[in-house]
């Protein structure tokens, strides 16, 4: 296991190999926040099986801001944690012959799936099930935490980083997404509605940090104020997918509006008319070649500030698959470079970034508050 001494004798190795390092922590462009954050990306994904309360429980303990809840809703319409409502791979119902007849191929947004679907099993069919590593390949060595934990509902989550808060002594926020608004309606359930009425019966939902996410336009704007109403500190994010994607709500009505015209200084105005967020991809804020280099950083922190938007970018991951071309080391691509890791994320705060997701929050902390 990396210890800090570990980590912090790599960053200087990397700061001597001629990386993006900096001594200091005054980074080159003013973020609009008091601080940046960091958000724990399905909890300490790189390090637990994604959005288990083993995962959320290792974000908080190495130090992140925040921790992160997808949400999607069962057969009877309790929002769960888990990325998709597709559970093949984050669970062993492929495993359970009691389901086997339950799989089938869905569209949702616009690509078909084949597999299993939470909207077809009711939430004690769900607690049957147990959490798997969904990386295997890239993270085998959480995969000896498969079968360990299950999956935890929204109140359950609210509960336990309550809980954490209370135990730790600081404030835990919470930043859940609401996921496929437009194909969950569809089905006939209302998880922006389920959402409000479980935050509202809550008292830490009611006062802690909050920041709800989409990656859709029209559930923002029905959350708008109803959100606050209840958390008067609460903010909403965009999402942004790729700048070619129309947004799922937008397509479905037929709109070309695309999220890379909503990136243009003019689209983020509008934005900001039913959001205080924006939540690019990194390679949003610094493009990458057909080799995965980084090229020259796009204007898009500064544009989205210049509008009265806060910029919280994702995903940044440990291993040297994920990281730009600059920055990897030879130890091949499914292992771990933290050093890499920080580099990359100094980086982007240097363009004034004011938080950022992360699979690995110890990692994240480092950037932030390391020498």
């Amino acid at each position: 296991m990396l210890t800090r001494r570990h980590i912090l004798g790599a960053i200087g190795a990397a700061g001597a190999a001629g990386t993006a390092m900096r001594a200091t922590r005054a980074w080159a462009a003013a973020s609009l926040a008091p601080r940046p954050l960091v958000f724990g990306h399905r909890g300490a994904s790189a390090l637990r099986p994604e959005h288990t309360l083993a995962s959320y429980a290792k974000a908080i303990a190495d130090g992140a801001d925040y921790v992160e809840p997808d949400l999607v809703p069962t057969r009877d319409g309790v929002l769960v944690a888990r990325h998709e409502s597709n559970i093949a791979g984050t669970t062993d119902v492929a495993d359970r012959p009691e389901f086997a007849a339950r799989r089938r191929t869905l569209v949702i947004d616009g690509t078909r799936e084949t597999g299993w679907f939470t909207t077809d099993f009711t939430l004690a069919e769900l607690k049957t099930l147990r959490a798997r590593e969904r990386l295997p390949d890239v993270r085998p060595q959480n995969t000896r935490y498969d079968g360990h934990f299950d999956i935890p509902t929204f109140e359950e989550i609210i509960d336990f980083v309550a809980a954490e808060s209370a135990a730790r002594g600081r404030v835990v926020g919470l930043i859940p997404e609401i996921k496929n608004s437009t194909h969950f309606h569809a089905l006939g359930h209302t998880p922006e509605e389920t959402f409000l009425r479980v935050i509202a019966a809550h008292d830490y939902t009611r006062f802690a940090p909050l920041e709800v996410q989409s990656f859709e336009t029209t559930n923002l704007r029905t959350l708008r104020g109803r959100v606050q109403a209840v958390n008067p500190q609460a903010r909403l994010m965009l999402l942004m997918g790729e700048r070619q994607e129309v947004p799922p709500d937008l397509a479905a009505q037929g709109s070309r509006t695309r999220f890379g015209d909503l990136m243009t200084p003019a689209g983020l105005r509008e934005v900001r008319t039913y959001a205080d967020v924006i939540g690019p991809s990194n390679t949003d804020l610094i493009p990458r070649d057909d080799t995965g280099a980084w090229q020259a950083p796009s204007t898009l922190v500064a544009d989205a500030h210049r509008a009265g938007l806060l910029v919280h970018s994702y995903t940044c991951r440990p291993e040297n698959r994920f990281l730009p071309r600059q920055l990897r080391n030879d130890a091949g691509e499914n292992a771990r470079n933290p050093a890499g890791a920080i580099a990359e994320i100094r980086r982007y705060l240097d363009l004034g970034l004011d938080g950022f997701f992360t699979d690995d929050p110890a990692i994240g902390r480092l950037a932030l508050d390391g020498p």
